[in-house]
């Protein structure tokens, strides 16, 4: 192959390339729907909900995706005067699609119903695959703090590790984001709510959630 060939077969790879990245993004600036591909590193400690929603939002906008406004799906029990809150009721209407442009579920009640979230739907702001049981490391526990319908759990029993602002005693709910667990039933396959975090720390720490199969994940829905 000459110069000439060899520069023209390099502009036409780089034109592709950036094609290919184009098109990429503009996936991604439509996405409405992520998990985080990495959680603050304090546990379940996330600053409470400012500081999820805070988390989902710069992690969007570093994809391209910032002009929507981004909520954590994470519910928050009633305590100290404060009225519970439902994840359910932070993250809009819907529809909801991931960054590859598929719709994990058209509003609200199909989400908490028979949705489309899938290990293979279920990806990052980045487009990727969380590892599910069966990765090393396995990291599909997203913290929820809801039941199965989206709502907050009642007060007394930890369910949020304090409201989000604990990384050492406490218990966070969790769901599958593979939607894979130890046994063949519903909630092991509960996207939302399978089992709380536990562990040698209190139950809310970075490496109590890492001992169960999970990373400080959660969910991010695009609320507008």
């Amino acid at each position: 192959m000459n110069s000439t060939m060899r520069s023209a077969a390099l502009a036409l790879s780089a034109l592709l390339a950036l094609g290919v990245n184009a098109g990429a993004s503009a996936q991604q600036a439509n996405m409405t729907f992520f998990v985080t591909s990495a959680g603050p590193g304090k546990g379940a400690d996330l600053d409470g909900l400012a500081g999820a929603d805070r988390l989902c939002q710069q992690l969007a906008q570093a994809v391209g995706a910032g002009s929507h406004t981004w909520h954590a799906y994470l519910s928050t029990q009633g305590a100290d005067g404060q009225t519970a809150i439902n994840a359910r009721d932070r993250i809009g209407r819907g529809p909801w699609q991931n960054s590859k442009g598929v719709t994990i579920a058209k509003d609200v009640d199909e989400l908490h119903g028979a949705n489309n979230l899938t290990k293979q739907t279920a990806l990052t702001e980045k487009g990727d695959v969380v590892n599910g049981r069966g990765d090393t490391p396995n990291k599909h526990d997203a913290l929820t703090g809801s039941q199965p319908d989206g709502k907050a759990f009642p007060p007394g029993e930890d369910r949020t590790c304090h409201n989000w602002t604990s990384s050492t005693q406490g218990a966070a709910m969790v769901g599958h984001t593979d939607r894979t667990g130890l046994r063949d039933d519903d909630v092991s396959k509960s996207w939302n709510s399978s089992h709380p975090s536990r562990g040698p720390d209190g139950g809310c720490s970075q490496a109590d959630l890492r001992s169960t199969g999970g990373d400080g994940l959660f969910y991010c829905f695009a609320a507008n």
